[in-house]
C-alpha cells in the first residue's frame, strides 16, 4: 500500500521550485533535494519527508504506506519547520499516537517542504526500521 488516503480530504500541496537539504538525524545523512525530479515515488503526499527519506534509502518506518493511518512514520523536525505545509486535523489525529510527541512533531508521509530552507529531521531511535525484507 502507498499513495494517499481516499477517505480523506488532502489539501493542494505546492511542491518546492528550488533546491534545498534535508539532513536526517541521528544518521546525519545530508541530501540534496533537486525539486524537478519531486516527486520520487507514491510515499505519502507527493514530495512529502517521507518520499524523499525513502527515495535515498533512509529507513524510515511507515507501516500504513503514507496514507496518514497510523503514526510509525512520526518525525521531530528541529530546523526549518516552518517549510512544511500545515498540518492537517487527520496529521493531528495520528499524531496523537505517536510515542515521543513534541511540539514539532510531524508524520514524514503528510510534511511537503516548499523549499524555502533546509531542514533538519530527526528520526527517533524507536521509528527507525533495520529490518531488510528479501523479495
Amino acid at each position: 500500500m502507498g499513495g494517499q488516503n481516499p477517505y480523506i480530504q488532502h489539501p493542494e500541496v505546492p511542491l518546492p521550485t528550488r533546491p534545498f537539504k534535508v539532513t536526517f538525524q541521528p544518521m546525519n545523512i545530508e541530501l540534496d533535494v533537486n525539486p524537478d525530479q519531486l516527486p520520487y515515488g507514491d510515499h505519502g503526499l507527493p514530495g512529502s519527508l517521507l518520499d524523499i527519506a525513502l527515495h535515498a534509502g533512509v529507513d524510515l518506518d511507515h507501516a500504513c504506506g503514507g496514507v496518514c493511518a497510523c503514526s510509525t512514520c512520526h518525525v521531530v523536525v528541529s530546523q526549518g519547520a516552518d517549510s512544511l505545509n500545515e498540518p492537517a486535523e487527520e496529521e493531528d489525529d495520528m499524531l496523537e499516537n505517536a510515542p515521543g510527541l513534541k511540539p514539532n512533531s510531524r508524520l514524514a508521509c503528510q510534511s511537503v517542504p516548499d523549499g524555502s530552507c533546509d531542514l533538519v529531521v530527526e528520526i527517533p531511535c524507536w521509528n527507525r526500521n533495520l529490518v531488510k525484507e528479501e523479495h
